[in-house]
């Protein structure tokens, strides 16, 4: 029984190795080349394949420093891919990406908010009927992303600066400092001042044996996982006109584009998100869930204002009425969500049942 597992884990431990090297290897075959469906499809295969890996080799580097700064790593190595793919689309030329940061960001926190942790709570509490977590860990992430979702998405509409949902060059940056200031203070607060707040409760919660990676472990997928984003930025690159053309052939909104870039690169956290439900450790899963929404709009947004005001790129942050709904509605229900430090299935369905809304009302606007 033991045999099977083993080799199973040794082809795992390969492929660790080999897709970064192989995504690399692809990116120097379609650089500078128009993808045809051959190719498109090769690329899109090691991208998935370079994402996967790069936050699997972020969560042995998680597991050698311990939580929650293993949450924090696997949420940076998520942030970086995502920054990645909107700055190599914003930088295409033959794409209007005015609203991809907003809608990518806007898609980031609805998929996390609601599907993620809608999901997570549904599946942990068909299994452990009520899940526990501790309120003083989840509400102030919440705090965090409630002021600056609202300065980042909402106030641009109704600013007098400059016209329409943006901001003038003051005003992102005053944004971006804000933004990365907060966050700065949610780290400090999560690592060091308080980190207990941020682990999981000591009662009910079933714990697992794992070996602690060994230094070289650690620093060989240090340098896998730089390997793994250097493939995800230039074949994201690649991949950004086939994208745009695929929406606009298919006649989808603009803002389909920001959903399938928030989705792909929350995929691998959504999975460990997951597990850790499933063995009954919630707080993890929402140090993982929250803290990917907060790096997304912490660390993306001065990263996009940088570029936009270096570059002079037109960009829109302010949300039409619609997505200001739904994004209230969101707050709301995981505000009431997370204040309890209690959940059952019913907090999971209605989760998911305010995700579902988001995805159709995107579809069909």
């Amino acid at each position: 029984m033991l045999q099977p597992i083993t080799r199973l884990s040794r082809k795992f431990h390969l492929c660790s190795i080999g897709a970064p090297l192989a995504a690399c290897g692809v990116l120097a075959l379609v650089w500078g080349r128009s993808l045809g469906w051959f190719l498109l499809l090769v690329s899109t295969a090691a991208l998935i394949a370079a994402v996967l890996v790069a936050v699997h080799h972020a969560e042995v580097i998680a597991r050698r420093v311990g939580e929650p700064f293993g949450a924090l790593v696997l949420a940076l190595a998520v942030t970086v891919i995502e920054v990645s793919l909107i700055l190599s689309i914003m930088l295409s030329e033959t794409l209007d990406s005015r609203d991809l940061a907003r809608d990518t960001v806007f898609a980031t926190v609805m998929i996390v908010c609601n599907g993620v942790i809608g999901l997570c709570l549904l599946i942990g509490a068909l299994k452990h009927r009520v899940l526990g977590f501790r309120t003083e860990g989840t509400t102030p992430a919440l705090a965090v992303l409630a002021t600056l979702v609202t300065t980042i998405l909402v106030l641009p509409d109704f600013t007098f600066s400059t016209e329409g949902p943006t901001f003038s060059d003051s005003q992102l940056i005053f944004a971006g400092v804000v933004s990365l200031l907060l966050y700065g203070v949610f780290i400090f607060v999560q690592t060091i001042r308080h980190r207990d707040y941020f682990l999981p409760e000591a009662e009910g919660v079933e714990t697992r044996d794992e070996r602690r990676p060994s230094t070289f472990a650690a620093g060989s997928s240090l340098l896998l996982l730089i390997l793994s984003l250097v493939a995800v930025v230039g074949l994201a690159e690649s991949l950004a006109p086939p994208i745009e053309g695929f929406v606009q052939r298919a006649g989808m909104p603009h803002a389909v584009v920001g959903i399938a870039i928030a989705a792909m690169v929350l995929l691998p956290e959504t999975t460990a998100a997951i597990r850790s439900a499933l063995r009954n450790r919630m707080q993890i899963s929402f140090n993982l869930t929250l803290g990917s929404a907060l790096a997304s709009i912490c660390l993306t947004i001065p990263a996009i204002v940088f570029t936009s005001i270096f570059l002079d790129l037109p960009m829109h942050l302010g949300l039409p009425a619609k997505e200001i709904t739904l994004l209230a509605l969101t707050l709301l229900l995981t505000t009431m969500t997370l204040s309890g430090g209690r959940a059952t299935i019913l907090q999971g369905t209605v989760h998911l049942v305010v995700f579902a809304v988001f995805i159709f009302t995107a579809m069909v606007p």
